[in-house]
């Protein structure tokens, strides 16, 4: 098992700018990072690579397609962006040294058509993602599509729609992420949730349910921290957590105000997620 933390808690667009951050997060403990990605080339993240290399710093990474890609839309045209764009977030995965992208990769994030999710648009998913998914297996990339609550998507909102997402792409690049946050919104019996999903599940997101330092709000986090490890899980507990540091992501996420200060999360986080972890 190992531990990481999402950048969205500092930035949407790492740059060499964050080098510190990325050798204190190194320094305090961490064994990885979470790359959210979606602005740069692969010649912007060549020598980050090599920095985070240099650290001892593993990472993931996350993303979500814009609207002119939307694996979901009615256009085939844009279904065939959505497979272009994603491919190319792949490929930035893979420099990075990632062997996991994640994140709400399944459709255009606050997209929402006024109706529940069709057939039609679940099968225009999975199609998209299996295209996506033979790409990723040439460059060692597995995808984790992750359920958002009801209020952030009409298309994936529980641990359940996810599942079935990965069973109707069918490609073992392509499995699921759950995450403590929207579970929390969503799921009715989290124990049971996690267990059903027990052979798709390759990414935890650990996200408190007021966006801050985990073990302050209200998830379940016994209950959630002992049925993530029944199942033998063994890959990434990756703190998410949100700050005003992004405007423009904190008012698409409506976070209004600093959930908890960011130095906060960082150290209180780690050791709250090796705590509940070693007393599981």
């Amino acid at each position: 098992m190992k531990i990481g933390i999402n950048l969205l808690l500092w930035t949407d667009f790492v740059s060499a700018d964050h080098y510190g951050l990325l050798k204190q997060i190194k320094d305090i403990g961490y064994d990885g990072i979470e790359f959210p990605l979606g602005q740069g080339d692969l010649a912007h993240y060549e020598p980050i690579a090599k920095e985070i290399q240099q650290l001892g710093l593993d990472c993931t990474c996350i993303t979500s397609p814009p609207p002119e890609a939307n694996p979901v839309s009615p256009d085939a045209a844009i279904r065939n962006a959505a497979v272009d764009h994603l491919k190319s977030i792949v490929d930035i995965t893979a420099t990075l040294g990632s062997q996991i992208l994640g994140g709400p990769i399944h459709s255009a994030y606050g997209s929402f058509t006024g109706a529940p999710p069709t057939a039609d648009e679940r099968k225009w998913c999975a199609d998209t993602l299996n295209q996506v998914a033979e790409h990723a297996q040439t460059v060692g990339v597995t995808l984790t599509p992750e359920f958002l609550n009801r209020f952030e998507s009409y298309f994936l909102s529980t641990a359940a729609d996810a599942q079935a997402l990965v069973k109707a792409v069918d490609h073992p690049n392509c499995k699921m992420m759950y995450d403590t946050h929207h579970s929390h919104i969503e799921e009715k019996n989290i124990t049971d949730t996690v267990k059903k999903c027990a052979n798709e599940i390759a990414h935890v997101h650990i996200s408190e349910s007021d966006r801050g330092t985990p073990g302050l709000g209200q998830v379940n986090w016994q209950e959630s921290f002992s049925a993530i490890k029944s199942i033998g899980y063994d890959g990434w507990l990756t703190l998410e957590a949100f700050s005003l540091a992004i405007p423009e992501f904190a008012s698409a996420i409506s976070v209004w105000r600093e959930p908890s200060p960011p130095d906060e999360v960082l150290t209180e986080g780690l050791a709250f997620i090796k705590k509940m972890w070693a007393n599981s």
